[in-house]
């Protein structure tokens, strides 16, 4: 809608993970360089966790997109199945074929077959699974015994999960203790800090097109800090609709009282006053 008004070629706080937008922030920075170095050693299991909005599934697809080639990588973002369905879903994401119809055992074969071939090929292979705290605990056993898979030298199959905090609560059911050893590497992902927000704002509006001198003022920043709390996606709604208020008023410059009427209607955000 303000697209024009202000210069822009697409809208810069679209809260759809978008790797173009990317804007290294220390902890995703930190984040990403503790999975490529565990990665690169082999590890079997990994763990990411994060707050809602802080970027867990921009940090999987920067993953992805960072492993150069010698890597087959698998992602399955809706992980909430039964132990044959994700046995399926890896089939098919391995780009395995006529499967549907088989048992979990012989499900299992396949993929360690797929998984011996990508071996001799010199791949290596990775499975990344986002909101991974709504995975069933049998669902996570099956999970363990396909990451069992392994050669005298190394693991044929590596996983990273992603999730919300309630995923250290998930794995820390009794039931699936041998999985919650296996996790080598873990990472909590923080939300911005103060003065990374000015940094992502600017770079977010860089991105999308706008060339002047910034459109938020120092209050309007420490606004949208406070409101916020530094979780990304939610300084990304504040910014649109603080963007669409002075827009609205045929203005240019986004001030405190912009960000303020943005944060009494977001749900999730702290009524800031000053």
């Amino acid at each position: 809608m303000y697209l024009e008004h202000f210069g822009l070629q697409e809208a810069p706080f679209s809260i759809t993970p978008d790797t173009s937008f990317v804007c290294a922030t220390q902890s995703h920075q930190e984040a990403l360089n503790t999975l490529l170095v565990a990665l690169q050693c082999g590890e079997g299991f990994l763990k990411v966790a994060g707050e809602v909005g802080t970027g867990k599934t921009l940090l999987c697809r920067r993953l992805l997109r960072s492993l150069q080639d010698g890597w087959v990588t698998a992602y399955l973002p809706n992980p909430c199945l039964d132990p044959d369905t994700l046995l399926l879903a890896l089939a098919e994401e391995l780009g395995l074929s006529d499967v549907a119809d088989l048992d979990q055992y012989h499900l299992m074969r396949r993929i360690n077959m797929a998984l011996l071939n990508f071996a001799k090929g010199r791949k290596k292979v990775l499975l990344c699974i986002d909101e991974a705290q709504a995975i069933p605990l049998p669902t996570l056993e099956v999970l363990r015994l396909v990451s069992n898979l392994e050669t005298e030298k190394r693991k044929l199959l590596q996983i990273v999960l992603f999730g919300q905090p309630e995923l250290d609560a998930h794995l820390s059911d009794p039931s699936v203790r041998q999985l919650r050893q296996r996790i080598t590497f873990h990472h909590r992902l923080r939300g911005l800090a103060r003065n990374e927000v000015e940094i992502y704002l600017a770079h977010r509006m860089r991105v999308a097109g706008y060339r002047g001198d910034s459109l938020f003022t120092d209050r309007a920043v420490r606004g949208i800090y406070r409101a916020s709390k530094g979780t990304p996606r939610l300084v990304n709604i504040l910014a649109h609709k603080a963007l669409l208020a002075v827009f609205g008023e045929g203005r240019q410059t986004v001030k405190f009282r912009h960000v303020r009427r943005a944060a009494a209607d977001t749900e999730g955000a702290r009524s800031v006053w000053w």
